[in-house]
């Protein structure tokens, strides 16, 4: 069986044909093809002389029915083993031979252990593409999304302040973590500042839960959050949810059967599937964590991506008791370098926190607190949230239509209201593994299903996003999906 498509780069509206790839029926994922090449080039070198140049990469490209992203990748593991050195603007030139002896580190991995992270899903999330590549799987803003040139002015206006070069505060700086206190509704000093909403997961639940014990979490889920958990040396058990949220019958019975202590939700604007936890649902939850006497991790990564009406409140705000642990970012929202995250949490748990966070390092840049700070608390954030809502919904709307037009057997069982993702539904028995491996080869970057599901997905989904892609990408990149799926 082979998928072919033809590997196109579009910018703007421009859409430059690259050639046809073809991938075989065992659809390799693209690290195995690189590997594949690589070995063929080091057999080829071998036979060059010292300095010789080898063929550029589009060249290469067509010869192995590859993707320029494949045989980049193949010359840089060359790279690495000192065979090649590829020297930007002019090209790849043979290295000698005469090394040393190869490094032994096989003692390694009898000292390391097993490893706690599943590779296969970190790989998933780093997977940033090339330049050429059409970005439907990214979770971050288009570049223009981004409130860039208002970062850039107060940038430049935080980084001469003599503040944004002295130490901060363990906890972040106070004006800072007053702005965040206000949507959690809550006093400044529950409050702290983070390097980011993924490190803000990984500390919440590392501080939370023992090693050894049972995170409940919301199925469909966050990769990033399985990781998290796996980093922390906990136990994943998987509860359904549907457009609703997270169901309750199925997590009382979880708490029941496991007597995790530790909830992960996303109750506003989940991803991958955009649903919101609904109001019943959520008095409910609540319910069940103090009966059980267990936390809620609360990921209101997407509270700023609202479309369609305003997002409801954070649970946070429902929970005078202490067992919800919130957390807010603004990478997802402004920029992805904006490294600026808060975990909002009261009682022992919210001091345990704080206390325990020197541990991990002195302090959140004061530069990048100072940053978000100003953009915050200036005209800016509105002006851009504005902005950002208008363009989201219009490019969510395209990519919509243009999955009705292009892909009728894939259904989209529920369109958000906000985010930046979309959830479909595919034919059953759709390896979505292959259709992504097969759409990557293409030039396009989707997200296989299956990396949201802790165990086997029930069915065939992909996550197609459209907050990192213009509208012209977005049409394109269903066309080439429809095409490689008209093949399958």
């Amino acid at each position: 069986m082979y998928f072919r498509g033809e590997s196109t780069a579009v910018e703007g509206s421009n859409v430059i044909d690259s050639g046809r790839v073809t991938l075989s029926n065992s659809f390799m994922v693209n690290d195995n093809r690189a590997s594949e090449v690589a070995a063929i080039l080091r057999t080829r070198a071998a036979s060059m002389r010292v300095g010789e140049k080898m063929p550029p990469v589009r060249q290469l490209s067509s010869e192995f029915q590859a993707s320029a992203a494949t045989v980049s990748q193949a010359i840089a593991q060359l790279q690495a083993l000192g065979v090649v050195k590829a020297e930007p603007g002019r090209g790849t030139f043979v290295l000698g031979r005469d090394r040393g002896p190869e490094p032994d580190y096989s003692w390694q991995s009898q000292s390391l252990g097993h490893a706690r992270v599943d590779a296969r899903r970190t790989s998933r999330l780093g997977a940033y593409g090339t330049a050429d590549d059409i970005q439907l799987s990214w979770g971050y803003l288009a570049p223009e999304l981004q409130p860039l040139e208002d970062l850039r002015s107060l940038g430049a206006r935080a980084a001469r302040s003599p503040r944004a070069w002295m130490m901060a505060p363990p906890f972040g700086l106070p004006d800072l973590r007053r702005v965040f206190s206000e949507e959690f509704h809550t006093d400044p000093s529950d409050v702290l500042i983070v390097p980011g909403g993924q490190q803000a997961l990984v500390y919440a639940l590392r501080t939370l839960a023992e090693p050894g014990s049972t995170l409940i979490a919301e199925s469909p889920s966050y990769p990033g959050a399985m990781i998290a958990a796996q980093a922390a040396g906990l136990e994943l058990v998987a509860v359904p949810a549907d457009a609703d949220g997270i169901r309750p019958d199925k997590l009382a019975d979880a708490l029941e059967r496991t007597r995790a202590t530790v909830i992960y939700l996303q109750p506003c604007y989940a991803n991958p599937t955009g649903a919101v936890l609904s109001a019943s649902r959520r008095e409910e939850v609540l319910r069940l964590a103090a009966r059980h006497g267990a936390f809620i991790v609360e990921d209101d990564w997407a509270r700023h991506l609202s479309i369609d009406g305003r997002a409801p409140a954070p649970l946070f705000t429902q929970d005078p008791d202490g067992h919800v642990v919130s957390i807010a970012t603004l990478s997802k929202s402004a920029a992805p370098g904006l490294r600026v995250a808060a975990i909002a949490a009261r009682g022992p748990a919210g001091e345990r926190l704080r206390t325990a966070r020197i541990a991990d390092d002195m302090c959140v840049p004061p530069l990048v607190q100072e940053v978000a700070l100003s953009l915050l608390t200036s005209n800016a954030w509105p002006r851009h949230l504005k902005r950002l809502r208008s363009h989201l919904a219009e490019r969510r709307d395209v990519m919509l239509g243009e999955i009705v037009a292009k892909l009728p057997d894939v259904r989209v069982p529920h369109t958000p209201q906000g985010s930046i993702h979309l959830w479909a539904k595919l034919p059953e028995g759709t390896d979505t593994a292959a259709l992504a491996a097969a759409a990557q080869d293409a030039g396009v970057l989707i997200g296989d299903g299956g990396h949201f599901y802790f165990d086997e997905p029930p069915a065939a989904y992909i996550r197609l996003s459209y907050g990192a892609a213009s509208v012209p990408q977005i049409s394109e990149g269903i066309r080439r999906i429809a095409r490689l799926m008209e093949r399958q």
